[in-house]
């Protein structure tokens, strides 16, 4: 075997040991560390973050990092939690003396399951609990992060908010071309002949572009409905503003995105005065991740890294080996 070949190996092996090896490392890691570290994900203290009746209160819930149905390690003290997040709403929802939610989303989305399971909670807690919902848009509420905010009541953004990005996207790598400059060959054993499909190792055919195509529209379509009926605006108008392009908190107030162009205490103002609760003590939720956060043992104080980039770093290594359908920017 002459030396191109053993180099085209050589980038073939390590693409299909990233694929697998990272993807199984850190769901063996978080399994571990939350077995052991996070003994009980039932429920979550409420930490008052204003004083007031304690008989009225306006929880705030934070919706941070990509969503994705991977448990983020305690270790890092970063990124997002599903089961949590869902678990924290359910919560908000079912006690009597929450009065009103404040969502606080600072996200450029995630997959398309998880990020619908957040939109079915959040609607459920305001039609089957009359919980009001206030939404209050920090760095990013991008895709998935707007889909997430689309259900609320009225939409915060600050002036420099990242948001928009309204649609579906499926990616995958494609090193087909690599492998045959090279004379390397893969042997696929499969019980259709889509089984495959979005392989690696081969380019796709028209009828399997159309089939993944007609699924993406379809997302698309579910997300078009989910604004079409969280903002009032009509089917037409929401296809003109979802072409993929992302939007300013102010610009996206001037299409009819966001409400307001204000912070989280703006949007928190707002909320007691619009249903009342000026007295209402104000609480957030939330949960030690074990002994490493007791010490404050984090991602940041270890290797001074910025939030956004710890998950970013994060969301790529929550991608599966496989394609996914994302809402994300």
């Amino acid at each position: 075997m002459n030396s191109k070949r053993w180099i085209a190996l050589v980038i073939v092996i390590a693409l299909v040991v990233v694929s697998f090896g990272v993807r199984m490392t850190t769901q063996v890691a978080s399994s571990i560390v939350n077995g052991v570290l996070d003994f009980d994900n039932s429920t979550y203290e409420a930490k008052i973050v204003e004083e007031g009746d304690w008989d009225e209160q306006i929880a705030i819930i934070d919706l941070q990092g990509a969503i994705m149905d991977d448990d983020t390690s305690p270790l890092l003290g970063q990124g997002y939690n599903h089961h949590r997040m869902l678990t924290t709403i359910d919560q908000a929802a079912q006690d009597d003396t929450v009065k009103a939610v404040l969502l606080k989303i600072d996200s450029p989305g995630g997959a398309v399951g998880e990020t619908a399971e957040i939109y079915e909670a959040l609607k459920e807690m305001q039609e089957e609990f009359d919980k009001p919902l206030f939404v209050a848009m920090e760095g990013m509420a991008a895709s998935g992060g707007y889909y997430a905010a689309a259900p609320a009541d009225k939409i915060y953004a600050q002036a420099s908010t990242i948001t928009g990005s309204i649609g579906v996207i499926m990616e995958s790598i494609n090193f087909a071309g690599l492998a045959e400059k090279y004379g390397i060959s893969f042997n696929t054993i499969k019980s259709g002949k889509h089984k495959d499909i979005m392989s690696a190792s081969r380019e796709m055919t028209e009828e399997e572009k159309e089939i993944l195509q007609s699924m993406i529209d379809e997302m698309y379509d579910d997300f078009v409905e989910v604004i079409v009926d969280g903002r009032e605006m009509s089917d037409k108008e929401v296809r003109k503003l979802a072409d993929g392009r992302i939007y300013t908190g102010k610009q996206a107030k001037e299409v009819g995105l966001v409400d307001e162009v204000g912070s989280l205490d703006d949007a928190l103002v707002d909320l007691r005065e619009s249903y009342d609760l000026e007295n209402a003590q104000v609480i957030k939720y939330s949960k030690d991740a074990g002994f490493f956060t007791y010490f404050n043992v984090d991602a940041k104080s270890i290797f001074g890294a910025k939030d956004e980039e710890i998950d970013a770093v994060m969301s790529l290594l929550r991608q599966s080996d496989k394609p996914r359908a994302m809402y994300i920017y």
